[in-house]
């Protein structure tokens, strides 16, 4: 058979150039020994989620530690799952959390230099090298239909055997060149398949750059390259892009390990060099009592729009997965405490090579942390812009008034004490935490421990001493006086020792005062809150708090 004869039939493409230009056009990058290049190749569907991210933030300190290059690439081989404004969607999601490309799909940068960065605007490279394939007999055309690839897997089934294009199933891989030629001039539409040269008879041992030595099957499918409309698969694809893009470390989800074997074989029939590839553990989560992969359908914390929306501080996220994907990164920080986490020596050989537990309780402990390192001002930016794009008209009315917010946070994050306070676990919930200072959003439960009479002789004898100027210690004198007058204890000595004298203690009075003020019987200073909030706001609380 005229294989240079029938590779013009089937890519009659006189525009392709000849491989030696391509390589040519995509040179050696100009790096340090040892950097790494990496990439972040996501298909545009719109959807981003945890997974992607841990891997996105392995590819980009991989990439930085050693003085590489991280880029995006964008597989949009498949025009069906095709999502408008994903890649956006994808560069926003990931710039939110901190984890930034040095090139790539719509990155503005005088690094790209390898692109289109689109593998449908690279289609001419891929039909160049599947041209070269089928003139040496590596590749040819399939001309089985759908029904017909149903009915094989359909047999391979029920006589329990691996399902796929191979062996005696492979029914166009030995036609004559009379059989091609005639389907050809019927018509018939075809696709490319690579002429697998394995067995799976055969072992591979295959040094994964996470897992360790690894031991698979040779690959001995007829995998498609080419669809019908002349795109190439991801498979085929991902080969010639990671020769032509210069990567050198490919990370990815275990669930790729399958493939493995046909990218191998890939990378041997076109003569490219084999990037390291490192294939990360599942993230994981304990699910009564059993450990289980997080899903799309049962997890929403998987979405990193969980994340974005519940208002959890973007560094934080990053600092637990830290965490998870270097075993070392937690004893770090403890000895670095005021480090940048990008400090740390990103090491692959430090993952994980078995599930990783994602427990969103450590994260909240962590969340908490973060945002206990930040200033009054550096919170309030943080939680207004999640309150500009989440939070409801109210709590941007709020918010309006930055002044009065930062004397808040001052108070409840315990900022200038102390102790800083950790109360605070993301966005969402530190803007909750606010809604007792403002009356619209005051939503008091009167749960009050004592009788009427009781509660309203408290609440009518403090509103009558209560002055706005008074300090702490002044404050603190005028509850104790109407502690005693009110037939509470003044003094929480005087309470131990004979608490049968006593309604109850200062202690019990300060409660009734904070019910009233704040709606709650627990809150922050509440002498401050009440100089916060102000003489008019405090005296009408205590005036509405009053049991009628």
């Amino acid at each position: 058979m005229d294989l240079k004869k029938l590779a013009s039939k089937l890519i009659p493409d006189e525009n392709l150039l000849p491989l030696e230009e391509y390589e040519k056009l995509y040179p050696e990058r100009e790096l340090k020994k040892g950097a790494e290049v990496t990439r972040l190749a996501p298909s545009p569907t719109g959807f981003i989620h945890l997974g992607n991210l841990y891997s996105a933030l392995a590819d980009e300190r991989i990439a930085h530690t050693t003085g590489g290059i991280f880029y995006l690439r964008i597989e949009d081989t498949d025009l069906k799952r095709k999502v408008d404004g994903a890649v956006d969607s994808v560069i926003r999601s990931l710039d939110y959390f901190g984890v930034c490309f040095d090139e790539g799909a719509e990155i503005a940068s005088p690094l790209n230099k390898y692109g289109p960065y689109y593998q449908r605007q690279r289609a001419d490279i891929y039909r160049a090298f599947a041209k070269n394939l089928i003139e040496r007999g590596l590749a040819y055309p399939c001309f089985c239909t759908e029904d017909e690839l149903n009915a094989v897997r359909e047999e391979q089934t029920a006589n329990k055997e691996i399902t796929g294009y191979y062996g005696r199933y492979a029914k166009c891989r030995n036609l004559s060149e009379e059989e091609i030629y005639a389907n050809l001039e019927a018509g018939k539409p075809f696709v490319i398949r690579l002429k697998s040269q394995g067995n799976t008879a055969n072992k591979i041992t295959f040094r994964d750059a996470i897992k360790g030595e690894i031991t698979v099957t040779e690959n001995d499918q007829d995998v498609v390259i080419l669809k019908s409309d002349g795109i190439p698969t991801y498979h085929f694809a991902h080969a010639i892009d990671d020769h032509f893009m210069h990567t050198t470390l490919v990370i990815r989800g275990e669930e790729w390990l399958s493939s493995l074997p046909i990218h191998l074989e890939l990378f041997s029939a076109l003569g490219f060099k084999l990037p390291k590839y490192g294939h990360t553990c599942s993230l994981m989560k304990v699910d009564g009592g059993v450990k289980r992969k997080l899903s799309k359908r049962k997890d929403p914390e998987l979405s990193l729009d969980y994340y974005r929306k519940a208002g959890y501080y973007p560094r934080a996220v990053v600092k637990y997965l830290m965490t998870i994907l270097n075993s070392n990164f937690e004893e770090w920080e403890r000895k670095n405490p005021q480090a940048d986490y990008r400090d740390f020596k990103f090491s692959i050989d430090k993952m994980g090579k078995s599930g990783a537990l994602f427990d969103i309780d450590k994260l909240n402990d962590v969340s908490k942390a973060e945002l206990a390192t930040l200033s009054a001002e550096q919170t309030y930016d943080f939680l207004n812009g999640w309150v500009n794009e989440f939070g409801s008209e109210a709590d941007r009315q709020h918010f309006a008034d930055r002044e009065y917010i930062i004397k808040i946070l001052n108070l409840i994050c315990g900022i200038g004490g102390k102790k800083r306070r950790k109360d605070i676990v993301r966005a969402e919930t530190g803007v909750g935490m606010l809604g007792y200072f403002f009356d619209d959003t005051f939503a008091p439960e009167y749960s009050y421990r004592f009788d009427a009479p009781t509660v309203n002789a408290v609440l009518n004898g403090f509103a009558a001493v209560y002055d706005e100027s008074d300090d702490n210690q002044t404050w603190f004198a005028k509850v104790k006086g109407v502690a005693a007058d009110c037939g509470f204890a003044s003094e929480m000595s005087d309470y131990k020792a004979n608490p049968q004298n006593y309604k109850g203690s200062v202690a019990d009075v300060a409660e009734i005062l904070r019910i009233a003020v704040t709606g709650m019987p627990n809150s922050p200073d509440l002498c401050t809150v009440m100089g916060i909030i102000g003489r008019g706001r405090t005296l009408a609380r205590l005036s509405a708090g009053l049991v009628k």
